[in-house]
């Protein structure tokens, strides 16, 4: 077990509460891992249909029970930078898994949305909920029951995490995560975001701005900053999805080819027909969770992972709360400077150390578990490796070094760049919000200013372009949760607001929306819960109601007498504009049966 006493009682918390939701979710998959492999309950019918397309060789193998197939769930389009490379995966899965005597097939496909193109635009209120029509759509591919494990093509965002609750839904197959990797390092990120404040102010036209991001986001492959996407690669290597190495290896290279190709003959070596065999949902565990947490805290990862860890162990029956999430950072140290949290990219991360540094100095610190099942065995251990390419094409790893290859981007576990993780639960008169503030200086992790109260993030913009801001004032936007118009990412106020604040004014965000994993130097409380369309308090909010955020005791308050605060009508809002257009209407019954954002603001776990 970890050696850090408060990692352990959390975790034995976890147990304790997620012991009848967890033992019937075992119950569920090894009920289904008793019968056998599945191919031999489908009738000859069933059998002739699912391998109708396939080589006479491959038609062989699949007519017995004894050659493993493995079933590609892809979120490949080539509109994505991070999933265009996943074009050629397939045909490299599908040879690998001959070259080991198994068989590969594409069981379906996913859609996969960018956030970065849909940011601030309609087709963002389809975003939160594309998680959970991901998990659908992965289990409607690996419904016709043809498979003995499963590997999961996709990256980004939403992508992850729904394939995630698909993979513990299956969770009696064997699942590996195979990523793409980040592209290349562009314009600075830094660089991109003075560039997007001076648009802001009016300062540079649409070309220079169009410019820079296209100089930022230029390639193949993620995003290159620490946002939502990039925690996600680190978050299946900590939790034992990936192989060793693999998450920064950069697209369209010799040895990411040779991940790929180790993890399609890891995947049949996984399965119940062979030795080792690893059911995805006895393999993730309560620590495994835990384990995902403390590298997120350690990184300073996205706050969308409040939402998505919650939902994503919900579907292994473990019940995490923002509570467990809170506490978990005040005992982690903030050990990675990526853009938001610093100046460098994750391909400087991953020269200085990457996954494997991280993971040796949270293990020396006894920060994770190391006793976990990963798909690469037993133990995190294995893990504090660097990945490189070796003779015949395939992939050689050797211990990662002591020390750190960049101490302003990697730090070791005595020198910490901060003594907490920085993502913290808000609690207070007006609900429940969490907030990172590993990006904020310490002055501003306090502030009390009035409310100025807003209906939609176009109705701050048009303020501030009015020149109406210049005060101190918590902007509260209200009415972006997921039952009101599905929880867009509101960072078209990332650029405003730290113009404000760089004008001198105490500034804050309070909002039921979201701010992901691009949230930066403004303090921002997001996710209120109960949220505003819900019957929440922030709907009882006034222009100049006193707000008190404070992100060192984890209050959020307004300051107004308890009883004329309760007596307050619920402010309501005309979302009728939120019901049409860009497919929102095909979501109105995630947005009538979503949960709140403290369980996941999914369908699945209301």
């Amino acid at each position: 077990m970890a050696a850090h006493a408060s990692i352990e009682a959390i975790t034995a918390r976890i147990v304790e509460r997620s012991r009848p939701h967890r033992e019937a979710y075992l119950a569920r998959v090894r009920g289904a891992i008793s019968r056998g492999p599945h191919r031999s309950v489908l009738s000859c019918g069933n059998l002739a249909h699912g391998f109708a397309a396939c080589s006479p060789s491959d038609k062989a193998g699949l007519a017995g029970d004894v050659t493993p197939n493995i079933g590609i769930i892809t979120a490949y389009n080539d509109m994505l930078s991070a999933h265009q490379p996943f074009e050629t995966y397939p045909q490299i899965i599908r040879d690998a898994a001959r070259e080991a005597g198994g068989i590969a097939q594409v069981a379906g496909g996913v859609p996969a949305m960018c956030d970065g193109v849909t940011q601030g635009q309609p087709g963002m209120e389809l975003s939160l909920f594309s998680r959970d029509a991901i998990a659908m759509a992965a289990g409607i591919g690996l419904s016709h029951n043809m498979f003995d494990a499963a590997v999961y093509l996709g990256v980004c965002d939403k992508i992850v995490p729904g394939l995630m609750i698909a993979a513990m839904t299956f969770g009696h197959l064997p699942a590996i995560f195979i990523p793409a990797g980040p592209m290349t390092t562009g314009l600075p990120n830094d660089e991109k975001s003075r560039i997007r404040q001076l648009y802001a102010e009016g300062k540079v036209g649409r070309d220079e701005l169009l410019e820079a991001e296209s100089k930022s986001y230029h390639g193949p492959g993620t995003c290159t900053f620490y946002g939502t996407a990039n925690s996600n690669q680190m978050l299946m290597e900590i939790m034992g999805f990936h192989l060793p190495g693999a998450s920064f290896i950069n697209p369209g290279t010799p040895l990411r080819d040779a991940l790929t190709k180790e993890a399609t003959k890891r995947a049949l070596a996984i399965t119940a027909l062979g030795n080792e065999f690893t059911p995805a949902g006895e393999m993730i565990d309560e620590r495994s969770i835990v384990n995902g947490v403390v590298g997120l805290h350690a990184t300073g990862g996205s706050t969308n992972h409040t939402l998505h860890l919650v939902a994503m162990a919900r579907a292994a029956g473990i019940h995490l709360t923002w509570q467990d999430i809170s506490e978990l950072s005040d005992v982690v140290p903030l050990l990675a400077r990526v853009y938001p949290n610093g100046l460098a990219d994750v391909n400087h991360f991953h020269a200085a150390g990457g996954m494997g540094f991280l993971i040796k100095q949270l293990l020396k610190g006894g920060l994770l578990h190391d006793d976990v099942r990963t798909v690469f065995g037993h133990g995190l251990e294995a893990y504090t490796i660097e990945a490189k390419l070796g003779e015949n094409g395939t992939v050689a790893r050797q211990p990662i070094p002591d020390e750190s290859g960049d101490p302003k981007v990697l730090a070791r576990m005595e020198a910490p760049f901060q003594s907490n993780g920085g993502l913290k639960m808000l609690t207070g008169n007006i609900g429940k919000a969490v907030i990172k503030i590993s990006a904020v200086k310490p002055e501003r992790h306090i502030v009390e200013a009035p409310a100025m109260v807003f209906q939609d993030q176009q109705a701050l913009q048009d303020a501030f372009k009015d020149g109406r801001l210049n005060r101190d004032f918590v902007a509260v936007v209200r009415f972006q949760g997921p039952k009101a118009n599905g929880m867009p990412e509101l960072h078209r106020l990332t650029p405003p607001l730290g113009v404000l604040q760089d004008r001198g004014y105490k500034v804050a965000l309070l909002t039921d929306g979201r701010m992901s994993g691009a949230s930066g130097k403004v303090p921002a409380a997001i996710h209120v819960t109960p949220e505003a369309c819900d019957g929440g308090a922030i709907a009882r909010i006034r222009d100049g109601d006193m707000i008190r955020l404070d992100a060192v005791k984890g209050t959020l308050e307004v300051l107004v007498d308890a009883a004329e605060f309760a007596a307050r009508p619920l402010a309501e809002a005309d979302l009728e504009a939120n019901e049409f257009g860009m497919g929102r209407e095909l979501f109105a019954p995630f947005r009538r049966n979503a949960g709140p954002a403290d369980q996941g603001g999914s369908v699945f776990f209301s």
